[in-house]
């Protein structure tokens, strides 16, 4: 009987529902909701790490410097503290979803000028990977077509490369994520197993001859710093929340997922190194032929390589292109951004913007940068760990604002946040000594952005203060017949009222 009663009353509610009143959206909406699974969401953040070449390069400094089983265990220690960043950063996934990403769930927990120095970081650090990432595709490209056709290498060809490259990558990325994501899991994938087989078929002891600077730190914290680098972009399928599938799960799942499976095969890179099983396919692809390797493998790794570089390149542009949006969106950044293509509901302005930028940034980075990369690579590293820092203190007080916090997540966000803050003072520090003044910039740059950014705004546009931190939230075609009407108040918050009609003790709001 109780049943029954309830579903006239449900009944009666419907037939009584308000039909005419203004439909609610979400600020996102122009996204296309629920439509990437888990599987695309993993292929996103796989392609944004590329984990065979990180794979490449830990065996390489590994080859090269020796630390031994230390190096392995700083590896080792470092993927379980991108673990720990990621258990912070699924507070915020399992409760909302929201482009943004990390810019965005800050703004859950910290002001606005801790959200737009968030912002500016996330910008800078992925904008910093798609630089580095596009700048070794293209000659990778090159050596690639090289060994099967005509030595076409020079600047005509290298301007001729990254201009396909950046128009390729651009194309893919406004076609859709799931075009993408599948494809470039299935290629990632490949490359992964055959440098896998590779490591675990060949062993050899003779160390590599490739000449490389003496890297500024000693060679664990180096390593430690390399691995930071090599997972950079584990979170990026939180910037896919709005258009996932069940996002507050699948998001969750593949941001914990990801530096596990990333971390795992670089230990088992760092193990290969130290045992002589990484030396062929180190010396294949930095001295193809004359490493000893047979011209098959050159070839292959060469491929298997610059099919990552171009993944990497790709998630870069496509996880950039919903910061970008999201900035557009809430026009701290130039409206334009926000402009959603109307076929395949991608930012393609957004997209544009990021790889016109990137390709851009390879040339100069070809012309000024390339003789001191290590300085480049640290300006990203002090970017992303100022965003992991910001995202890690914003989850202790988001969580504590909330009422949900318990030991382990207090634990874990305070023990991120204080590692993170010691570790950018120790990037400081070391490039003040060095004399890499790039480091100690940047760090300060990026920490006064967000004043300065807040304060141009609030001079230019002050509405655009109040809609920082969007997500995805309720629609009206969300909710069930004769639940009530979905409204927002002069404050700019969501409220379900109850529809003519219906009683109070029926609202949905009631007793809240």
């Amino acid at each position: 009987m109780a049943v029954s009663a309830a579903l006239r009353a449900a009944i009666t509610r419907a037939q009584n529902a308000d039909q005419h009143s203004e439909p609610v959206f979400s600020p996102l909406r122009g996204l296309g909701r629920g439509r990437l699974t888990p599987i695309d969401l993993l292929g996103q953040s796989l392609s944004t790490i590329a984990p065979a070449t990180g794979m490449v390069f830990i065996a390489l400094w590994m080859i090269t410097y020796s630390p031994g089983y230390v190096g392995l265990a700083a590896i080792a220690a470092t993927t379980s503290a991108v673990f720990l960043v990621a258990f912070c950063i699924t507070q915020f996934t399992r409760r909302l979803a929201a482009a943004g990403s990390l810019y965005s769930f800050v703004f859950q927990g910290s002001g606005i000028r801790a959200t737009l120095t968030a912002g500016a970081a996330l910008v800078l650090g992925y904008l910093g990977i798609s630089v580095s990432v596009f700048s070794q595709a293209v000659p990778s490209l090159l050596d690639t077509i090289a060994i099967v056709g005509p030595d076409v290498r020079g600047t005509a060809a290298t301007v001729i490369t990254t201009v396909a490259i950046a128009l390729a990558v651009a194309w893919i990325a406004v076609r859709g994520v799931r075009f993408a994501t599948r494809a470039i899991l299935v290629v990632e994938a490949c490359s992964l197993i055959l440098i896998v087989v590779v490591m675990l078929a060949t062993h050899s002891d003779t160390t590599t001859a490739v000449a490389l600077p003496n890297p500024s730190l000693s060679a664990v914290p180096f390593l430690a710093m390399l691995t930071v680098l090599s997972m950079a972009g584990f979170e990026s399928s939180a910037f896919f929340g709005p258009e996932a599938k069940r996002p507050l799960i699948s998001v969750t799942r593949t941001v914990l997922i990801s530096p596990i499976i990333c971390g795992g095969l670089f230990v088992f890179a760092a193990w290969a190194a130290m045992t002589g099983h990484g030396a062929t396919i180190v010396g294949a692809y930095f001295e193809g032929t004359a490493s000893g390797a047979s011209a098959e493998v050159v070839l292959a790794v060469k491929i298997g390589m610059t099919c990552s570089w171009f993944a990497s390149t790709l998630g870069c542009a496509q996880a950039g292109s919903r910061l970008l949006y999201s900035m557009g969106i809430e026009r701290v950044l130039p409206a334009p951004l926000a402009r959603v293509h109307r076929r395949f509901r991608t930012p393609y302005v957004a997209v544009l913007a990021f790889v016109a930028v990137s390709a851009a940034g390879v040339f100069i980075y070809s012309d000024t940068v390339r003789d001191d990369s290590g300085s480049f690579d640290g300006v990203v590293e002090t970017a992303l760990v100022c965003a992991y820092t910001l995202v890690a203190f914003a989850s202790w007080k988001f969580l504590r604002r909330i009422g949900e916090h318990t030991s382990l997540t207090r634990i874990c966000t305070l023990s991120v946040s204080t590692a993170g803050a010691g570790l950018l003072v120790y990037i400081v520090l070391d490039g003040a000594v060095h004399g890499m003044w790039a480091l100690p910039i940047a760090a300060l740059a990026v920490a006064v952005s967000g004043t300065v950014w807040s304060a141009l705004l609030r001079r230019a546009r002050p509405e655009s203060l109040l809609m920082v931190g969007a997500f995805d939230s309720v629609e009206t075609a969300d909710l069930l017949p004769g639940a009530g009407t979905l409204l927002i108040d002069g404050d700019g918050r969501r409220r379900l009222v109850p529809d003519r009609g219906t009683s109070e003790g029926d609202s949905p709001e009631h007793g809240r």
